[in-house]
This record gives C-alpha cells, structure tokens and sequence, in this order.
C-alpha cells in the first residue's frame, strides 16, 4: 500500500500534510492583512474626529481686591473718597489743610474713635449726611470757641481740626458727641483727642501730640467720616 509523505512536527510530536501546511500559511498571510487593514483603518477614524491638540491655556491674572483710589497728600486742598495701599504708610507731610465745600444741610459730628497703626495714628470723626468742608492747621494751644477759654491738655504740639458747616448737637440742643472735653486715647503720638467747641455751625476737634509731625487727612463714605492719620 502506498503512503502520502509526510512532514513531521518536531515540537508538536505529530505528522503534517504538505497540504495542510499551505492552507495555514495561506490563511495566516489572510489574517495579517486584515489586521493590517483594520490598523489603518481604525487611524483613519481617529484622525477624522478630532484635530491636533490644543496647548493648555496659560491662567488670565485676577486684578488685585480691594484696590482704593490714592488720598490726597498732606497740605493739598484736594481729596478722595477713600485712601489706598499708600495711605497705609506713615505721612511725611506737615503742611496745613484747607478744604472748602457748600453741602445742603450741616454735617452732625455723632463721635470720634481712635486707634493705632504700625506708623502712625488715626482719629476718625463720625458724621451724619455729607462730610462738609474742613481745615487742618497747627496751633500753640487749644482754645475753647465762644468761651475763649484755654483748654489745657498733656501734649508738645497740637493740630486742630474744624469742620464746617456741622454741628455737634440736634435740633433740640442735645449733644451728639458727649463726655470730654478732653479724651486720652493711649496712642504713641496723638496724646489726647479734645473737643474744643460747637458753636455758629463750627466743630473742634483738637489733637494733642507727643510731638509734631506728618499727617494726612481724607474723608470715607458709607458711613461718612473724616480720617485725620498722624505719623509717629
């Protein structure tokens, strides 16, 4: 009986056809090339959905909070509405304020409050309606007005700040701004803080210091106010 040859497989231990060894070749070359097609084909689909990709964005910087229009300098008649960083720092200027200003009806001065800043110290006059108009100059002492009379206060110089039109009391008389005349204030500079007069629309407030030196002055809103800062 005659036999086909055979071809042996020395890992699989069994004998093969010729035939058979030609149908797998054949159908692995198929295989291999429908892979290969499928490749191309799958970039193909993933080139035509989406373009190149976008560089990240570098962040937009936010504009800084809590910015404020500059205060005027010492011994300007001109003024803002609030004070920025620079107010801050302690004032160089000595130089004597004047500020006129027509308002409808007379500030009402309801109190002043003090504190102290790394630099300097500040006085703030608390007012209903507008701030009015103000001076700010350096006097020998402090004299009460209408009376005359010398109020006498611990203290190597002395500002005076006068505010009009205001008043210091209601229509019926009653003082909005009480106690006094002279309040310590415990500050390095501004020794004492004294309420020289209220009289013919005219308010006083005197600052008693430890010794003369720059100062600032600018008004606030909301509620309204006068800031009178004083270096150390």
């Amino acid at each position: 009986m005659t036999m086909d040859p055979t071809i042996h497989s020395v890992r699989a231990g069994r004998s093969v056809r010729p035939g058979a060894v030609a149908k797998s070749r054949g159908g692995a070359r198929r295989t291999a090339s429908l892979i290969a097609g499928g490749a191309a084909l799958a970039m193909l689909m993933l080139a035509g959905c989406g373009g190149a990709p976008t560089a990240p964005q570098a962040p937009t910087a936010s504009p800084p909070i809590g910015t404020a229009p500059a205060p005027p300098s010492a011994g300007s008649t001109a003024e803002e509405s609030s004070p920025d960083a620079r107010a801050l720092q302690p004032p160089t200027s000595q130089r004597e304020i004047e500020v006129k200003r027509a308002t409808e009806s007379p500030a009402l001065v309801t109190g002043v409050r003090f504190a102290g800043h790394p630099g300097f110290d500040r006085v703030v006059i608390d007012l209903r309606h507008a701030v009015p108009g103000y001076s700010v100059r350096w006097v020998d002492e402090f004299v009460q007005d209408g009376s005359g009379k010398i109020i006498k206060t611990r203290g190597k110089a002395y500002l005076q700040v006068a505010l009009s039109p205001a008043n210091a009391h209601t229509e019926t008389g009653d003082s909005t701004w009480t106690g006094g005349p002279v309040y310590p204030t415990g500050l390095t500079n501004v020794l004492n803080v004294v309420r020289i007069g209220d009289f013919e629309a005219v308010v006083g407030v005197g600052l008693a210091l430890n010794r003369r030196a720059g100062f600032r002055v600018f008004s606030q809103s909301s509620p309204d106010r006068l800031v009178i800062d004083v270096a150390h």
